[in-house]
């Protein structure tokens, strides 16, 4: 149970996929936006924010020095969140699955078991995965999600064909929502489920045995 557990929690943290700072600025077709999925805009304005929190976070942080420096692409970490966090919601929509509240709570209390309480939860969460204290259920609910998806699909996440198939759902609900980002910040890859080129320390089994597209002339 607690290698699934470990599982889940790393495959959530492809949400933290990284690349260059995200700058205020949007394109001239989407002004404002840092990215459009699925025809609806994120924000740069709440990329900003959700980084801001973070930061606030850290900088209450006796390690505030560290945790500030090796979180320079906070930004672009963040804005990969958003969408990665909407492609699973289509993927999980398209599969008929859903999260409840009671199971978000039943996943906090679990990381806080195997942590070591709510304190020592909050500070992995800041430290490994860049997810602040009001930002933990939304991280929560994508660990309760992920694992619910491939049971929808008749897979076990922790084995890689079952990685595999979720990995292709991903794809498959990536391509169907049309993903727009801003040139400045980069392209999204629905293959690799990447924003870039940047791909972080932590990334995961399921982009790692999502399906590759052919290369031209093979």
């Amino acid at each position: 149970m607690h290698r699934r557990r470990r599982t889940a929690l790393a495959v959530s943290a492809a949400t933290l996929l990284a690349a260059p700072l995200l700058a205020a600025c949007g394109n001239e077709a989407h002004p404002g936006a840092a990215a459009v999925v699925g025809g609806e805009r994120i924000e740069v304005s709440a990329v900003q924010a959700q980084a801001a929190d973070v930061r606030a976070a850290q900088e209450s942080s006796p390690e505030a020095a560290q945790l500030v420096n090796k979180s320079g692409q906070l930004n672009r970490a963040k804005l990969h969140g958003l969408i990665f966090g909407r492609i699973l919601d289509k993927a999980a929509e398209d599969a008929g699955v859903t999260v409840t509240r009671k199971e978000i709570q039943e996943a906090r209390t679990a990381g806080r078991a195997q942590y070591g309480g709510e304190e020592q939860l909050r500070a992995m969460m800041l430290q490994q995965r860049w997810v602040a204290p009001d930002q933990i259920d939304g991280d929560m609910r994508q660990e309760v999600l992920l694992p619910k998806l491939a049971k929808a699909l008749g897979v076990d996440l922790g084995t890689p064909a079952g990685q595999q198939v979720v990995g292709e759902a991903l794809t498959k609900a990536s391509k169907q929502l049309k993903i727009d980002v801003n040139p400045r910040f980069g392209a999204w890859d629905d293959q690799k489920m990447q924003l870039g080129t940047y791909k972080a320390p932590w990334i995961t089994q399921v982009t790692e045995f999502a399906p590759q597209e052919p290369e031209a002339g093979a």
